[in-house]
């Protein structure tokens, strides 16, 4: 398994375990952003898709908030940025 599909596997699984979504999709973007201050530290950018019953009746914000409480000291090791669309179970 490649290094990307690992922390790939580590953002789903941290954000499965807090947000128990009922569809998530990862892609890591990593390769658009060589050469990328953030990237020299080897962290990735990662877009993140997600839908979750946890989102209904919560801001924009706060939806993004929740997501980077979930992935939590990812941020740290493994994760440079994050672009996401979170939609509540409501919404698609």
């Amino acid at each position: 398994m490649s290094g990307s599909g690992t922390r790939i596997d580590k953002i789903r699984q941290a954000i499965e375990t807090a947000l128990n979504p009922e569809s998530l999709d990862i892609v890591d973007q990593s390769h658009r952003h060589a050469g990328h201050a953030g990237a020299r530290d080897g962290r990735g950018h990662f877009d993140v898709h997600i839908v979750s019953s946890a989102f209904t009746g919560k801001l924009p914000l706060a939806r993004h908030r929740m997501v980077f409480a979930a992935v939590g000291n990812l941020m740290e090791t493994d994760i440079h940025a994050l672009s996401i669309k979170a939609l509540s179970t409501n919404e698609v």
